[in-house]
């Protein structure tokens, strides 16, 4: 019967479809740390602001189960291909019994030894012998470009579930002070300070690590026991050569082994590549069956289906049967022919062993018996500094639907080994092949800038979970690298844009630093400075999130700068909250000295002043609270305290200034607004016992007198000032008076007087105008300075 139809409810077409490519990446993520709460906006950057209390997470121990599966899940699985083989540990029984006694009384040890001399083979069969040793088994770490910082959140994550939550440095060290454990940690690149402070973090736990001697050694103080790891014996060499072949070797077969030995030192990887050679050299031997299909490993592609049922051989109906003959039955329809005799071995001396050259540098003749796929592969992965690309990205990249079984070739010859969650070239394959790549014309930089443009899109998409790109964040660091140094910057920028915000939600916070940097620098290059601005931000915000205060605020304020230049206000207004918050929280320890005399201010005489004294002698209970007081905690309280302490004073002056000029003034005042064109009286001067006339005393900054005169000089019709007996002086009583021969004039000129304002106590004593007057010189056509009124106290 039919299904019902099911209505499906309208949509808005110009919506995009959110969790779909078209729709764009939606995922914003929240990250809680201890102190902070982190919105990973990959637009404007990430916005930080402190974590309420309703967002603190409570850390709870997984079960044994969940550690065990947890730590299968970070280590590499097998790729698809043909296997590797297996390779026994030989020759290590002594460091072996060694290693399980030290552990089993507690103590750390550090396994020292030349890539390449079995040091994880030596780890991986302790650790199974120490499974029940501690109370939480036995816990797997790698030590691969991870800081001491990466390697204490390592072990809490396997311990305690809580996703998304980052605790802190104090947090951290509380919960991992109750773990106790054998904690294996391969690959370790830290020492001295650094390894210290990861194993006083865990002081139940017993460390069995593994390193290079190139890595830096433990401080000598420390009480990590030194293993030195060296080569194989001579007859372990030879058994190990022979397990790796799968047959016995032949007389000239051991002679070029014993000088593989003396040449590599007895470094076990070097006689498993050793081995691929002798197999290659056997397939060589050895001419390939005709019917032996191996088109998947060697083409890439399945044979061909028959296009219909095979043909019955019909010759019984044609040919009669000979005489004697016995009949034969006929075949039945679709079985195959038996197969032919196989042919014989091609002598030695056709294909030779190697030479002592090619054997101390194997990897070229290696890769020039390799499949096409298996050569492109390792092409990239030498394009990628070493790092090998996982085996589900290997098809797009090498574009072979079968390239995910490049890999697995490439590690049954030895080329590649496991390290951490992924697999990556030995040690010195890069610097053999890459040379002769890139002569051949195989090595370019388009391998980089494909692989960049691919994890691109790849991390990009919805479906990919912050933690399954945070297992490819080697590969993806190394294609950002490559790509910065090989002149394509914007595309080292546009991978850093899309993965910094998914190894930031994945709290692998030392690859989210890395791709931050790689793209800073990168942007700077390519001259993106919206992208440089968002990197500098995104550095602020992770210096913020590991407590360094001085370099978010010089991170912050790079990007801030930048923005504003670009004119994009919201970029601006997240990283200045970020900035405030920094401030916020790097606030000063001590007291702020203010220089002496900084909040004194010269006000007008006869005001009030208010001068803070600091050296002022307080009570012996309040000297505690006033220096709590002095405690700025940021300089925008400094800021406001300033501009609060300048406005009281401005608002005390033009209070004090209005209070001394007086609100009632007398009729017989002249203010400095009125004008004086007006009839005046013909009021006399007083005149002296001689008949002289009496000027006024000329006013004195030390004189008490109270008096106050103003001189006007009106201007000329013509645009010239008035002449000295034109001047015209108000005396203190109001009036104003003509000096003798002067006539009154009404020009439209403006006058120019100067005002002295008189104060509370007005004098007794009337003065007389001058008899001889300065004349001012004032310009007409613009202002002068004696235009307006000028108040001095006196």
């Amino acid at each position: 019967m039919p299904l019902p139809k099911v209505t499906r409810p309208v949509r808005d077409p110009l919506a995009p479809e959110l969790g779909t490519p078209s729709g764009g990446n939606a995922r914003i993520p929240r990250v809680v740390t201890a102190d902070y709460l982190l919105t990973v906006n990959p637009v404007d950057g990430t916005e930080v602001v402190p974590c309420p209390p309703e967002e603190r997470r409570t850390p709870v121990r997984r079960t044994k189960e969940e550690r065990a599966a947890r730590i299968n899940a970070a280590r590499p699985s097998p790729p698809p291909g043909p296997p590797a083989p297996e390779v026994p540990l030989l020759e290590r029984e002594e460091e072996r019994e060694r290693l399980i006694r030290l552990l089993a009384r507690g103590r750390s040890i550090r396994v020292t030894g030349p890539s390449g001399a079995g040091r994880t083979s030596l780890l991986e069969s302790v650790a199974n012998a120490c499974a029940d040793l501690a109370p939480d088994g036995v816990i797997w770490l790698s030590g691969y470009h991870r800081t001491a910082a990466d390697l204490l959140h390592d072990l809490y994550t396997i311990v305690y579930a809580g996703e998304g939550y980052r605790p802190g440095h104090a947090e951290l060290t509380t919960l991992l002070a109750e773990v106790g454990a054998v904690v294996v940690l391969d690959d370790l690149e830290i020492g001295g300070a650094a390894l210290e402070e990861v194993l006083e973090a865990a002081p139940e736990c017993a460390f069995l690590m593994s390193a290079t001697p190139d890595v830096p050694a433990p401080a000598a103080d420390s009480m990590v026991v030194e293993v030195l790891l060296s080569g194989l014996t001579r007859t372990a060499c030879v058994d190990l050569l022979q397990l790796v072949t799968g047959r016995r070797l032949e007389e000239d077969e051991t002679a070029w082994a014993a000088d593989l030995w003396f040449e590599s030192e007895g470094l076990p990887l070097r006689f498993v590549q050793a081995g691929a050679l002798l197999r290659q050299r056997d397939a060589m031997r050895q001419p390939l069956d005709p019917d032996l299909d191996d088109s998947v490993w060697l083409n890439g592609s399945p044979p061909p289906e028959p296009a219909g049922p095979p043909i019955p051989d019909l010759t019984g109906f044609d040919d009669p049967l000979p005489a004697g003959a016995a009949p034969t039955a006929p075949p039945m329809a679709g079985t195959p022919p038996p197969p032919p005799p196989l042919p014989l071995r091609l002598p030695a001396t056709e294909v030779p062993l190697p030479s002592l050259a090619e054997s101390a540098a194997p990897a070229g003749l290696l890769a020039s018996r390799l499949s096409e796929a298996a050569r492109e592969a390792l092409a990239f992965a030498v394009a990628l500094d070493g790092e090998c690309p996982h085996p589900a990205h290997l098809p797009a990249l090498v574009g072979d639907t079968h390239g995910d079984a490049a890999l697995g070739e490439l590690i049954s010859v030895g080329l590649a080994v496991p390290v951490a969650s992924h697999f990556r070239l030995s040690a010195g394959v890069v610097q053999q092949l890459g040379p002769a790549f890139a002569a051949d014309g195989e090595l370019n930089d388009v391998q980089a800038h494909t692989a960049a443009l691919h994890y691109a899109w790849w991390t990009g998409h919805p479906s990919v979970t912050p933690e399954r790109a945070s297992a490819e964040s080697e590969a993806i660091v190394a294609a950002m690298t490559a790509c910065r140094d090989g002149g394509h910057a914007s595309a080292a920028v546009l991978l850093a844009r899309t993965v910094a915000p998914v190894f930031a939600a994945a709290l692998n916070w030392g690859a989210w630093e890395r791709a931050l940097r790689i793209g800073q620098e990168a942007a700077r290059l390519s001259g993106e400075v919206a992208e440089e601005a968002y990197f500098h931000h995104e550095l602020g915000v992770l210096a913020l999130c590991t407590d360094r205060m001085d370099r978010a605020r010089a991170e912050l304020e790079a990007s801030i700068a930048l923005r504003g230049a670009l004119a994009d206000r919201q970029g601006t207004v997240v990283g200045r909250r970020t900035l405030a918050l920094v401030n916020d929280r790097a606030g000063s320890s001590s007291p702020l000295e203010l220089p002496p005399g900084a909040l004194a201010f010269a006000l007008p005489e006869g005001t009030s002043q208010v001068v803070i004294d600091k050296t002022a002698a307080l009570p012996a209970g309040t000297a505690q609270h006033a220096r709590g007081l002095a405690v700025l905690r940021s300089r925008r309280n400094l800021v406001a305290a300033g501009t609060g302490v300048v406005l009281a004073a401005v608002l005390g002056t033009i209070v004090t200034m209005g209070a001394t000029s007086g609100g009632d003034h007398s009729p017989d005042q002249v203010k400095p607004i009125e004008t004086v064109e007006q009839d005046l009286p013909s009021d006399t001067a007083p005149s002296s016992d001689d008949g002289a006339s009496v000027a006024p005393p000329a006013a004195s900054s030390t004189s008490p007198s109270t008096s106050a005169s103003t001189t006007v000089t009106p201007s000329t019709p013509n645009g010239t000032t008035g002449t000295p007996g034109s001047s015209l002086t108000t005396p203190p009583g109001g009036t104003t008076s003509t000096a003798p021969g002067a006539p009154h004039s009404s020009s439209p000129g403006r006058p120019s007087h100067t005002t002295k304002p008189p104060t509370t106590k007005p004098s007794s004593t009337s003065a007389s105008p001058s008899s001889s007057p300065t004349p001012t010189d004032t310009d007409t056509d613009s202002p002068s300075p004696t235009d307006t009124a000028t108040v001095s106290p006196t």
